[in-house]
């Protein structure tokens, strides 16, 4: 019997949170050996160089989006054919991209936080949480594609607990999405990840970022 799965990276949200959402998601135990300086992680380094990388099924995958794809598909949260695939990537790739504003607001810096901030309001208000509403609404299904849970959904849903926690009232405008929220939310697995004590991380603080730029010296 192959072995849990164990991540590597340290202990904020950064890149590998979509990951242990992912897992989660797909009721699938995992570890985390946690990096605490350059030096664990100039020991761990593999392909690419860099982090977060996870171990599962006989391998070390490094670059997210390989390791999400191979989650989805072996825990069929992928879609039933390349059409399905195809859409997954799509709806996944438009939440990433306001998912990276978000997640590099902290190294933003100080006198061009509230723009940036604006900035971040402006396209989840007017373009990313409007578009996905949109394909909800056009379909009438209860999830972003085949009517049936996928990555795309659990992104998306990972993307809009980020942005309550930027602003709640970003959400009010939505109600399919906060649906989905609520639908994706309660799903035991899920529901067990979001309880305090699991390993879902927490908002970063000036503390996470400092660590960071002393593990991966930027």
């Amino acid at each position: 019997m192959a072995g849990k799965p164990k991540l590597h990276y340290f202990d904020a949200r950064g890149r590998m949170e979509a990951i242990r959402w992912l897992l989660a998601a797909a009721g699938v135990e995992f570890e985390e050996k946690l990096l605490e300086s350059s030096e664990d992680l100039d020991k761990l380094r593999h392909v690419f160089q860099q982090v977060p990388m996870v171990e599962i099924d006989g391998m070390k995958l490094v670059q997210t989006r390989a390791i999400l794809n191979y989650i989805a598909t072996k825990y069929d949260l992928y879609g039933k054919d390349m059409k399905e695939r195809a859409l997954t990537d799509m709806y996944t790739e438009g939440v990433a991209d306001l998912g990276e504003m978000i997640l590099l607001l902290p190294q933003c810096p100080p006198d061009q936080k509230n723009a940036k901030l604006t900035l971040i309001r402006e396209r989840t208000t007017n373009r990313y949480l409007p578009a996905c509403e949109k394909v909800l609404k056009s379909h009438g299904q209860d999830h972003m594609v085949g009517n049936k849970l996928s990555k795309a959904d659990i992104h998306l849903v990972e993307l809009l607990y980020y942005v309550e926690e930027l602003d709640s009232s970003l959400l009010a405008n939505f109600p399919l999405l906060k649906g989905l929220k609520t639908k994706v939310s309660n799903l035991p697995a899920v529901k067990k990840f979001l309880q305090p004590g699991s390993q879902r991380k927490p908002l970063g603080t000036e503390k996470t970022l400092e660590q960071a730029r002393k593990i991966f010296k930027f």
